[in-house]
């Protein structure tokens, strides 16, 4: 299926690693121009390497999303080296993993604060420095990344900052939808990324198992019986992103495999 994402321009935050990455990647295959953003340079420049090399159109741009200045330099590089921007895929967060999951007397505020400064106001910001060029142009897309833990207990900073993320993204898709920019967010679950080999030693430690215990846990709350993958999400992300979205705007999508037992309808 031709997504018909020739031609466009695709800002993707958190682009250096992970679900971004993945991300960049695969809408660079598509035929768009990513702009991957992320505070790291020298991973930063690394991913844009790998997707160039493979024969995408790529520029590294290093954005700290807590910045307003950041992120407009950001947008003004992007539009200057590809004309607009047609896309925005806001990913640039701490990992879930990271989030508070202990005592409510233990609770961190100023933990909330970064968090909620990074991934709502973040994913904010960075739209409303798009959006005027999408509307201008009548056409646009913005995917949210957020995550599982806006459906269900656990981390208490991860559910507080997805359900914001999802939030918002309903009252863009409100505000942006008639002047043709759909706004979407897709919650993952447990991804498998580079990164998962540490975090499953580590969850294997804290638990005292093995790490294929600990894979398999995870896996057994996955409808389809296993975690999928950074590529996987990014298959469903190119598709929001592309032309052939329009009849998908306002909804939050879950992209973890399916949860085993909840009804969300």
């Amino acid at each position: 299926m031709d997504l018909q994402l020739a031609g466009k321009c695709a800002i993707v935050t958190g682009a250096s690693r992970g679900i971004g990455y993945a991300v960049a990647r695969a809408l660079a295959a598509e035929g768009a121009a990513v702009v991957l953003a992320a505070r790291g340079g020298d991973a930063l420049d690394a991913a844009s390497a790998r997707i160039v090399a493979d024969g995408g159109r790529a520029l590294a741009v290093v954005t700290d999303t807590t910045d307003e200045a950041s992120v407009q330099e950001l947008v003004r590089r992007a539009a200057g080296a590809f004309g607009s921007v047609d896309i925005l895929v806001n990913c640039a967060a701490t990992p879930a993993t990271s989030g508070f999951a202990g005592a409510l007397a233990d609770f961190d505020d100023d933990r909330l604060r970064q968090e909620v400064e990074t991934k709502v106001l973040g994913y904010l910001r960075c739209v409303r420095a798009v959006a005027p060029l999408m509307t201008a142009r009548g056409w646009g897309r913005v995917i949210n990344v957020s995550g599982l833990a806006a459906r269900q207990t656990g981390p208490v900073i991860g559910s507080v900052r997805n359900v914001a993320v999802a939030a918002m993204t309903k009252n863009l898709a409100d505000e942006l939808g008639p002047q043709g920019v759909n706004v979407t967010v897709v919650h993952p679950g447990m991804t498998i990324t580079e990164a998962s080999p540490a975090v499953f030693a580590a969850m294997a430690e804290a638990q005292g198992v093995d790490e294929a215990e600990v894979v398999r846990r995870l896996s057994s709350a996955v409808g389809i019986g296993r975690m999928v993958t950074a590529e996987e999400i990014a298959n469903t992300v190119a598709f929001l992103a592309s032309p052939l979205s329009v009849a998908i705007n306002g909804e939050s999508i879950a992209v973890g495999g399916g949860q085993v037992g909840p009804i969300h309808y």
